[in-house]
């Protein structure tokens, strides 16, 4: 895919920094499957460009990072039939941030939720604008991330702050985000485009090589994380098809509160 075809994502290089930017706006760039596979294959390019040095993760407009998967798109249609799995793409795209061999840096205005704060999590870097929000909302919405989206937020946050994250579905400042060590650097919201790209010229002034096995070695440490994730996204996909995870978006859609224990499995 070349990226004039890209239909959700914008492409651009300058001065050796690679900036992919979510580009749906009127959906407060929310994710659909094209959305995952876009930033894979955009991520994917740029991380073995020679004439790339740094890539940055934006979204467009100022209302929002991410929100997650796209609510219009059913959690049970992420499924790849006949296989049991995940197949919207999630995977993909958290390896290929950890795999590619240059600094992967998230640039947050607005809200970075669900899906969105995953990416924050994963990336090597993220510098936020004052307005910028994090959390979680998978338990709200009948969704959870099993592998790096839990196990590695503890790394960052530590245990109890995670387990809070995750089991509350808090929504969290930036300074409050600055401050349990989920980001970098805050800035006021007219100076995150200076204060990224003077971190991307920072790290570009450094040895290319270094950098990549400094990234190897602290991705080396949590990898371990990849394999427990797989298999938790198995079980996921099964879980998708359940009517208490349906019953999140169905009641979002309806505008409504969910009732999760009326939905649940209770056996024979």
């Amino acid at each position: 895919m070349e990226p004039s075809e890209y239909k959700d994502i914008l492409y651009e290089i300058t001065n050796r920094v690679a900036t992919i930017t979510f580009n749906r706006p009127d959906r407060m760039n929310a994710f659909t499957r094209n959305t995952y596979y876009e930033v894979t294959d955009a991520i994917r390019r740029a991380g073995w460009d020679r004439e790339v040095g740094v890539i940055v993760l934006t979204g467009a407009d100022t209302r929002a990072f991410g929100i997650g998967g796209d609510k219009d798109e059913k959690k049970a249609d992420r499924v790849d039939s006949g296989i049991g799995i995940l197949g919207n793409g999630v995977e993909e795209l958290q390896t290929v941030i950890r795999d590619v061999p240059k600094p992967v840096i998230a640039k947050v205005r607005g809200y970075a939720i669900g899906s969105g704060n995953v990416l924050v999590t994963i990336c090597d870097l993220a510098i936020a604008a004052e307005n910028a929000v994090f959390g979680q909302a998978g338990p709200r919405m009948g969704s959870v991330d099993p592998g790096f989206g839990t196990a590695l937020l503890a790394r960052i946050v530590g245990e109890k702050k995670a387990r809070e994250i995750w089991y509350l579905c808090r929504r969290y400042p930036a300074r409050e985000a600055l401050a349990m060590g989920l980001i970098n650097a805050v800035v006021p919201d007219d100076a995150l485009d200076a204060e990224v790209d003077q971190w991307c010229a920072e790290i570009n002034a450094k040895s290319p090589t270094a950098i990549a096995l400094a990234k190897r070695s602290f991705n080396a440490d949590s990898e371990n994380i990849r394999g427990i994730g797989q298999l938790a996204f198995q079980a996921l996909a099964l879980y998708f098809g359940t009517e208490e995870s349906k019953e999140g978006g169905n009641a979002l859609r309806e505008k409504r509160e969910p009732d999760f224990v009326g939905k649940m499995y209770r056996g024979r």
